[in-house]
């Protein structure tokens, strides 16, 4: 903190001045001796012997040059480091002191009691959780300080591997032994990317030093956010280098000692690729893209899926680049949406039959799912669409059709591409032949988490957020995913013929086992459009019940326009689980939103209030039958009269369900009476639809309806006869609610 920085300055002057004096000699040393070999009156052995000598020497003059440059160059840039870093370890010494803290000359960090009061004294003496915060405080500020000084402990060990490698000979054929550095470099994180090349290799071939482990973390650690430091790095790896490095680290990583050290140094490959590759203009770019379509396709040896199978056709079974690199591309984020794009481009292309790519490129034996093998990546496109799933609008982007629908990815991605990519095999005997191909346990779990991501705009599995409509381009996702799933074509059912009707299968097609993982976050994005859901259910919708082959483009209030009956085969389908929780999630969103309606608008009369009740009892009716196909008695063990009640976005257990969109206040008082006694009107559903007794009605359901009118009477002020009239608009639209999921449902039909 003490040191005059600017004697760097006047450092790196002296060796620009020393430049000089070399480019000086230079001039001489050709004149006077160099030129001598050069004119005729010297000739024979002896002249040809001198003139390779003496051109040696003018190339040693010329490298002095260009290694005292450099040093004057690594001097400002060491200046430049380290002011900046000194200037911030200043900046939060002196907040620190501002915050009431003492900061010793070594940096440790306390806190200045001498500025209580008496009474404050008393109260920390006595107050464990009042002396905690103090602690807690001085523990912060003691990390701060401690990261400024480890920054600048960092950059001095570059500096310091940027003079050692700039003085070294780069050329050991160049005439001298340990002459000056030819190519040297004013840049400090060139010789630190250099050094760290070095590293990569030392590590996989097994030879890498403690030292060499910590020196990697520091230099990924100093250069954090330095561009040119990852191209540099990268770019000396090479796309082929960079997977056999992240394999190495796979590796490392999973087996022996110091796990999470090399899980670590894996992280800081991650982001340096994020960071290498975020301008998608760059050479660099694209030249490692162009690599890396190359080396994606190509095998690679990786000992943990090798060694999986140790007998049989897939005995020390090889890699494929791309899965690889997407298995990196898991431990980091901060991808630029424009690379992501490209590698799912790239990935399909090599295994799109269309495109002349191979379908079976991925298979691979052995499950790769779950805690223990669930790391790898052996689908690299659902890996990369699960990366895609953090950055809602690059999902959106990769996902929409478009306006004109020549966006294929999501036709391809839900109809068209082959997921099964395990190879199995049967034994005839004592001889094992090659089976069919199957799929992994956490087949399309990426695709459902760019389908939720991609539709919403919102990141999968966080919290909910408030009601509204969606972009053109998020309900076109939405819509013609819904439309994939039930018909197998994005306009649904319409286009289709006399003689070959499209059906509507979603139900069927999301119980299946393959399609497990898209049930979740696809129940996540149809809570999301519940404004769309009710209205579509009730008729309001601007494509009416029966739907349009493309969505309503409104702006940001853009609507999905599917069927009335596809989304309830959906909502059917996303709820095919032994946890009810797809399910609940659509139910709170959609009675959370029709309360939100209650509370929120205007009634002036009679008509505009029954007509309003028609939509809650209709959706209610839709949705209790629904859940009545859905069984709902799994949840018998946990009901008692203390967990009876249930608030909106939680289990009938009291644990919380993500996803649920955000309501005002009124509305949370009006949803918490229609879910007091929900569950039971759904298990009344359950009964009819087991004993196949559709036409009888639900006395409990139809009775929850009349509280809520009661509640939304109390809450608005509403004159009775208005409170009764939409109760009983309710019940009668209830009974069509429930015909029509009924009607919907095949297997009802």
């Amino acid at each position: 903190m003490t040191t005059d920085l600017g004697t760097l300055i006047t450092a790196a002057d002296r060796w620009d001045g020393m430049a000089k004096e070399f480019r000086d000699q230079e001039v001489a040393y050709r004149r006077d001796v160099h030129g001598i070999s050069l004119g005729g009156g010297w000739q024979g052995l002896s002249a040809w012997t001198a003139s390779a000598r003496f051109d040696v020497t003018l190339r040693e003059y010329q490298y002095a040059q260009k290694e005292a440059k450099a040093i004057a160059s690594l001097l400002r840039d060491a200046h430049t480091q380290y002011t900046d870093l000194k200037g911030k370890l200043e900046t939060a010494r002196r907040e620190a002191i501002a915050a009431d803290m003492k900061v010793s000359d070594q940096g440790v960090v306390s806190y200045d009691y001498e500025k209580l009061s008496e009474g404050e004294k008393t109260v920390l003496h006595h107050d464990p959780d009042y002396r905690q915060s103090f602690d807690k405080a001085v523990t912060s500020w003691q990390d701060r300080i401690d990261n400024a000084v480890k920054a600048v402990n960092d950059a001095d060990k570059g500096v310091e591997i940027a003079f050692q490698r700039a003085v070294q000979d780069s050329d050991l054929l160049d005439g001298t032994a340990n002459g000056f550095n030819g190519s040297a470099s004013g840049d400090i994180e060139k010789y630190e990317a250099d050094e760290l090349a070095d590293i990569a290799t030392r590590i996989e071939s097994g030879d890498a030093t403690p030292r060499d482990i910590q020196e990697a973390r520091r230099a990924f650690r100093d250069n954090a956010k330095d561009t040119e430091f990852h191209q540099t790095f990268l770019n000396n790896l090479g796309a082929s280098g960079t997977i056999e490095f992240s394999n190495a680290l796979s590796d490392l990583g999973h087996s022996g000692k110091d796990k999470g050290l090399y899980a670590g140094l894996q992280g800081d490959l991650a982001n340096s690729l994020a960071v290498a590759t975020k301008d998608t203009g760059s050479a660099f770019y694209k030249k490692f893209r162009a690599d890396l379509e190359k080396a994606g396709t190509r095998t690679f040896d990786l000992d943990v899926a090798g060694e999986k199978l140790r007998v049989g056709p897939g005995a020390e079974q090889q890699v494929r680049g791309y899965q690889s690199l997407v298995t990196l591309m898991q431990q980091g984020d901060g991808y630029s949406g424009q690379f992501l794009k490209d590698m799912a481009t790239d990935i399909r292309a090599a295994e799109d039959g269309k495109q002349g790519g191979n379908p079976d490129i991925w298979d691979l034996r052995g499950q790769f799912s779950g805690k223990r093998d669930g790391w790898f990546a052996n689908d690299p496109l659902d890996g990369v669409l699960g990366i895609m799933s953090k950055d809602p609008d690059t999902a959106t982007s990769y996902l929409d059709p478009g306006a004109d629908g020549k966006n294929d990815n999501l036709e391809y991605l839900l109809t068209e591409r082959d997921w099964n990519h395990v190879d199995t095999s049967n034994w005839n005997g004592k001889v094992e032949i090659a089976g069919k191909d199957t799929f992994d346990k956490d087949v399309r779990t990426g695709l459902g988490l760019a389908l939720a991501a991609g539709a919403t705009g919102n990141v999968p599995g966080g919290e909910g957020e408030e009601l509204d409509r969606h972009t053109a381009a998020q309900a076109r996702v939405l819509h013609d995913a819904v439309n994939l799933i039930d018909y197998g074509h994005p306009n649904g059912k319409f286009g289709e013929d006399a003689e070959h009707p499209r059906v509507g299968r979603a139900d069927e097609v999301l119980a299946q086992d393959d399609y497990a993982a898209l049930r979740g976050p696809l129940s996540q994005a149809l809570a999301d459009y519940s404004p769309d859901a009710v209205d579509i259910i009730s008729g309001d919708a601007p494509g009416g019940r029966s739907g349009k082959a493309d969505v309503y483009e409104h702006g940001d209030a853009s609507q999905i326009q599917n069927s009335r009956s596809s989304l309830i085969r959906m909502m059917r389908g996303v709820s095919e689980a032994d946890d009810t929780t797809n399910f609940e999630r659509i139910y709170h969103a959609q009675q959370g939103y029709m309360s939100e309606e209650l509370m929120g608008q205007d009634f002036p009369n009679v008509t505009a209030a029954t007509n309003e009740a028609r939509k809650v009892g209709e959706v209610t009716g839709a949705l209790n039958a629904v859940g009545g196909d859905v069984k709902m008695d799994i949840h018998d063990d946990k009901i008692s009269d203390g967990t009876d009640t249930r608030f909106y976005g939680y289990h009938v257990g009291g644990g919380l369900v993500t996803g649920i969109p955000v309501i005002g206040d009124a509305a949370q008082r009006l949803v918490d009476v229609s879910l007091n006694n929900w569950l039971a009107g759904v298990q009344a559903e359950e009964g009819a639809l087991s004993k196949e007794e559709l036409s009888r009605g639900n006395d409990i359901a139809q009775d929850n309806l009349d509280r809520t009118f009661d509640a939304w009477g109390e809450e608005r002020r509403m004159a009775p006869e208005t409170t009764e009239a939409a109760a009983g608009e309710a019940r009668q639209s209830y009974v069509d609610g429930r015909q029509i999921a009924y009607e919907a449902l095949r297997s009802r039909t």
